[in-house]
């Protein structure tokens, strides 16, 4: 075993721990495991299709051997199939030949031998197999990281609700809200991603070199094939089945899936760049772990190195799933290699993604808010009221309303209560309006934002 310093890849060496939750799935011991569980469901499907009169049912105790293979394929077994493959040169083949010797003593399964990989070709048994892998990396890994990451943004919006906030607008004081209403924005978008990553179905077929049957027709031609194919991947595998493809699944739902992917990282590393930005205003403070130095120079420092390392590894994130989603639905004629290769870095995708979620949700674990920073941003910006000032001035008629506000705010320095104050008294606007102007200040002036980050 290499040690983990001589690592070509960070996911392997510095970072394995944050993405060692996706080593059983993604990894060659991964595939090989899924494609193991494709070969032995088919198999299992053809015994106990009647048509199949050359396989008979297999047995309870068969069918339960079978399963126990399925589960329990452990590293032994993966090394097993490698010495083959140093032999055959083919991964998928190596599995054939394996699962041939692993039953070549059980008298029912060694009958129905090559029925093992029957009327397969390679991308059969691949396309399943990746779909499986998807689908489990996002049911077992993925959404419930991202569950982490919405209960503590849920948590934040719901705490920080009341706690009002100076807005920027092009990097200019602006309209106040909340801290809590800001990341109940981030939690909305990332929920409905959630919901399309949750429902993206993972498509696959089991159709023959060239995706009609041909294979398989000309052994048994009186079989319903597609009907059977199409229960074998909908009721064995519980993916969703292709009815039209050339020698490949052609990867469209891949992209899709990557896509969404894409789209939340998109929607963290903005989160990541605000965060950064507050924390530098002060309106957040990170809590102090205990020995961690910020600075090799400056030992004051302590710096949001959580959401920058975040930022950086969904950038990367972002590289390779753009790419996944652009190639891999292009496929020459009926089938070319390049997307081989290419799918063995869906691991290498999904890994930077999960370790920037980790690092995304360990800076928020650091997040303490700062009240006296944010209530002090706004006392100092009074000239935030000018747009509720004129907005009033607007309903009851007051002409050039916006203009008279701009002309006594629109960059001007040290605007004041009292100057606003005297402004508001001379207006001609109902009694009751002026006196809820006058005891208008910027922390107050939040709208629904409370309302709305409660509710999220």
């Amino acid at each position: 075993m290499i040690d983990p310093i001589f690592a070509l890849s960070p996911l392997d060496g510095r970072y394995a721990a944050a993405a060692e939750a996706l080593r059983p799935v993604f990894s060659e011991y991964g595939l090989m495991k899924a494609r193991v569980r494709v070969e032995l469901e088919w198999l299992k499907a053809l015994a106990a299709a009647p048509q199949i009169a050359e396989v008979p049912p297999f047995s309870a105790a068969t069918v339960s051997e079978i399963d126990a293979v399925m589960r329990d394929f452990d590293l032994n077994d993966a090394a097993a199939v490698k010495a083959i493959e140093a032999t055959t040169n083919h991964d998928v083949k190596a599995i054939e030949y394996w699962l041939k010797q692993r039953f070549a003593d059980h008298a029912e399964i060694a009958t129905a031998a090559e029925f093992i990989h029957f009327a397969c070709t390679s991308e059969d048994i691949n396309n399943l197999s990746h779909a499986l892998m998807l689908r489990q990396a996002r049911d077992e890994v993925l959404l419930p990281k991202l569950d982490e990451i919405c209960a503590k943004l849920r948590e934040m919006a719901h705490a920080l609700a009341d706690v009002p906030m100076m807005s920027r607008t092009h990097g200019q004081p602006a309209t106040p809200t909340t801290l809590g209403k800001e990341i109940a924005n981030v939690l909305y978008r990332l929920q409905r991603q959630i919901k399309q990553l949750q429902n993206q179905e993972c498509l696959g077929k089991i159709n023959g070199a060239v995706g009609n049957y041909n294979a398989h027709l000309s052994a048994y031609p009186d079989f319903d094939w597609e009907n059977h194919c199409r229960t074998f991947v909908e009721q064995a595998l519980g993916l969703t089945f292709n009815p039209y493809t050339i020698q490949i699944e052609p990867h469209d739902y891949m992209a899709e899936l990557f896509q969404i992917l894409a789209r939340i990282n998109t929607i963290l590393i903005d989160f990541n760049r605000d965060v950064w930005g507050y924390i530098s205003l002060g309106y957040f403070k990170q809590k102090v772990k205990e020995g961690e130095v910020g600075s090799s120079t400056m030992p004051h420092k302590v710096n949001p190195i959580d959401f920058e390392n975040s930022e950086g590894n969904l950038g990367v994130a972002n590289a390779l799933l753009g790419f996944l989603a652009e190639k891999l639905p292009v496929s020459r004629w009926q089938r070319d290699l390049t997307d081989s290769t290419v799918l063995r870095n869906m691991g290498v995708a999904a890994g930077y993604t999960l370790l920037g979620w980790v690092a995304h949700l360990r800076g928020l674990n650091k997040l303490e808010a700062n009240p006296a920073a944010l209530a002090a941003d706004l006392d100092a910006t009074w000239e935030l009221l000018a747009e509720p000032i004129q907005t009033v001035m607007r309903r009851y008629a007051v002409p050039q309303a916006y203009e008279q506000l701009k002309a006594l705010t629109r960059g001007k320095d040290g605007i004041t209560p009292e100057s606003l104050r005297q402004f508001i008294e001379t207006l001609a606007i109902p009694a009751e309006a002026k006196q809820e102007l006058l005891a208008l200040t910027p922390a107050l002036y939040i709208g629904k934002a409370a309302d709305l980050a409660k509710r999220i």
